[in-house]
């Protein structure tokens, strides 16, 4: 039988290398390749073509969100399930505007991990148990799917995504430009065309927006009640 392929993206090394060892006692399963940021996911996940991407959140250079994205539109059948320590829903609805099929906790079980595997491979969605019953008390009729956002991440292009995030690490224009290899004058741009489309218009603003929209995780854990 032709084991499903799988990209592990993840910039914790302890956590990557525990989701590798749960995936290599199972039989279904290849771990084809490992990713510590969001660069070298969406480069790996070009190279390696695998079914499917455990894909963590919260990366360096990267977030797995604007990842995801990237990957999607270049490789539309790859299934990438997320990855997060937290699950309130403003994180669970960016991962799927992002194009995620699946979220799971990192504190899940390695059978819920093996199980979403093998379901968003037969074209289904999957969720951790307690976010899918969440949404269920939330719409009986959501089947334990998230609906569609109404938030404003979605008119953020890729480059903007990126330019976010660095602002909300605490990145200078000077530093932004130096890591995406443009201009501090396109920075500066895409600071302005941030704050219009957010309606936001400082720093901290920006900050919070990253962390309650899942773009970066903050220090303090959100949870489901």
């Amino acid at each position: 039988m032709k084991r499903i392929t799988v990209l592990l993206a993840e910039d914790h090394m302890v956590v990557r290398e525990g989701f590798r060892k749960m995936l290599e006692l199972e039989k279904e399963f290849e771990v084809v390749g490992e990713a510590a940021d969001g660069r070298q996911a969406v480069t790996l996940a070009q190279k390696l073509l695998p079914a499917v991407i455990l894909m963590d959140i919260a990366m360096p250079l990267l977030n797995g969100l604007e990842a995801a994205r990237q990957i999607i539109k270049a490789t539309p059948d790859i299934k990438i399930v997320m990855l997060s320590a937290h699950s309130d829903d403003a994180y669970v609805q960016s991962a799927t505007e992002a194009g995620a099929v699946g979220f799971l906790l990192k504190q899940t079980s390695s059978q819920d991990v093996c199980r979403a595997i093998l379901e968003v491979c037969k074209g289904k969605t999957y969720f951790s148990p307690a976010i899918a019953r969440h949404f269920d008390r939330l719409n009986p009729q959501s089947g334990g799917r998230p609906g569609l956002p109404n938030r404003k991440i979605g008119q953020l292009t890729s480059r903007e995504m990126e330019v976010l995030q660095l602002i909300a690490e605490g990145k200078a224009n000077k530093e932004t430009a130096a890591e995406l290899g443009i201009g501090i004058k396109t920075v500066e741009k895409h600071r302005e065309h941030l704050m219009e489309k957010l309606d936001i218009h400082d720093t901290a603003g920006l900050t919070r927006y990253a962390i309650g929209a899942g773009i970066i995780e903050s220090s303090v854990q959100l949870t489901i009640v």
